[in-house]
């Protein structure tokens, strides 16, 4: 138990110091993040440079992603995950957020980019060869744009596919339907029509049971049938 303890605290000792051996090393460009106390996270920030102009984030993101790939001790050469987080109050809406893995220390790492709409953030493509996948499903789920990206296209949603459905105010119907029209033997895309005689409003709980149409009863039926006396067995 001592042992395990005692590897824990080396660990964590590991990874303040590669935190502070970053954020010495980025010169402002890098934020530490501490919502997750067990993950090693950093945030990207506009750093100056001369005359007060703010470095851009085509030049940033792909300079900090080369340092820790190839910095002997960073070495995250392995690009698990890139995903989006949505935040609609926000002016800046979208994060992205990248997940390093350094196989040679044993260490994970969390960056964390934040931009809008209509802004583009950079494409790993260069750095990362399997990053044009995840950046394309950024796309796809989030409507996030990657500057020079080699084929940013639709990875998850079906053709012509309108909107982005990850995003918090995408409504849970979607703006399209698919069907299949006999008559006219192909696949329709149409409007959404929620036809009222089509739902079923069956609100009742499973121990009430079913009828012999096989039904489930309704709450005024199954009320009644609780206030029933219900027969005794006798001996």
């Amino acid at each position: 138990m001592n042992a395990q303890v005692a590897k824990k605290e080396q660990k964590d000792e590991g990874v303040e110091e590669l935190a502070a051996y970053l954020l010495s090393k980025q010169q402002g460009r890098l934020a530490r993040e501490k919502r997750d106390p067990r993950m090693l996270a950093f945030r990207l920030r506009k750093a100056k440079q001369g005359k007060g102009a703010e470095e851009s984030l085509s030049e940033t993101l792909p300079d900090i992603a080369k340092f820790l790939r190839d910095d002997r001790q960073c070495l995250f050469r392995l690009l698990i995950d890139i995903c989006g987080v949505d935040y609609p109050q926000r002016a800046q809406r979208f994060e992205v957020v990248y997940h390093l893995l350094s196989t040679a220390h044993n260490m994970r790492l969390r960056l964390i980019v934040d931009t809008d709409e209509s802004s583009f953030v950079p494409s790993l493509h260069a750095v990362f060869p399997c990053a044009p996948w995840y950046e394309r499903e950024c796309w796809d789920m989030f409507g996030i744009r990657f500057e020079n990206h080699p084929d940013l296209r639709r990875l998850l949603s079906d053709y012509g596919f309108q909107g982005h459905p990850l995003r918090k105010d995408f409504p849970l119907t979607g703006y399209t339907e698919v069907r299949y029209d006999n008559e006219r033997g192909r696949i329709l895309h149409e409007k959404v029509s929620m036809a009222q005689n089509l739902r079923v409003d069956d609100t009742l709980m499973p121990w009430h049971g079913q009828t012999k149409d096989g039904l489930a009863k309704n709450g005024a039926q199954a009320a009644d049938d609780d206030q029933k006396p219900k027969a005794t067995k006798t001996t």
